[in-house]
């Protein structure tokens, strides 16, 4: 699990033909592949979208949906290593033992504020990173499932790929086109593990009131 996060933490800077397919103010037309060809439709569950959210939208929409996938699968695989390590390793606060969903509460006000104000900064940096501003008087797409055909708003930038913060200080991105879509699909497998295993580990807690460690059979965990 922990080796999960490596490709999380990373925003590769990733080719444009390695996310997006046809014009971003395309409608869906018959024939095209399943979610605009974007990578993810992966064994065991291939193309699986019960509730058809890719149904009926443009490149940009099935885009906007990858970056919310993407956003909640890294913070699924950082929760879920963090409640496999924090419960027994947590130098910096010592006194703050037992589940992880009573530590926060917990915690000095000023971490509060300084954890806050941290991820404002890195919201911030996304949202001028990919989106669009929903004051320009242009929009940049039309979607066939919005109320306001006219309006930017929660839409992404057209040249913008899903998850491509463009950080990536190791250079761990591959420059071949299907050896970056395979590490893309890796990441979205670790991530959908990682939102289910968060999921997981938050019922259990707030069932039993008791660390997983201690709930199967390790006291001191």
């Amino acid at each position: 699990m922990a080796l999960s996060l490596l490709p999380s933490a990373l925003s590769f800077t990733a080719p444009a033909t390695a996310f997006r397919s046809g014009s971003p103010s395309m409608s869906v037309l018959k024939g095209q592949p399943f979610c605009k060809g974007l990578p993810g439709a992966i064994s065991p569950l291939g193309e699986f979208d019960p509730l058809g959210f890719s149904n009926d939208v443009d490149v940009l929409e099935v885009n906007r949906l990858r970056e919310a996938e993407l956003a909640h699968g890294r913070v699924g695989m950082l929760a879920a290593a963090g409640f496999l390590v924090q419960e027994k390793f947590h130098p910096l606060f010592g006194a703050d033992g037992g589940p992880a969903i009573n530590q926060i509460p917990a915690l000095p006000p000023v971490l509060w504020f300084g954890l806050t104000a941290a991820i404002a900064a890195a919201e911030t940096l996304r949202i001028q990173k990919g989106w669009a501003n929903p004051y320009d008087t242009e929009p940049t797409a039309r979607f066939t499932n919005f109320p306001s055909e006219d309006s930017n708003f929660q839409q992404l930038k057209p040249d913008y790929v899903p998850g491509d913060l463009g950080f990536d200080p190791l250079g761990l991105a591959p420059d071949d086109a299907d050896d970056f879509r395979a590490m893309q699909e890796k990441e979205l497998s670790n991530g959908r593990l990682g939102m289910i295993a968060a999921a997981g580990f938050l019922a259990q807690e707030a069932v039993t009131g008791s660390t997983w460690g201690t709930y199967w059979g390790l006291p001191d965990f």
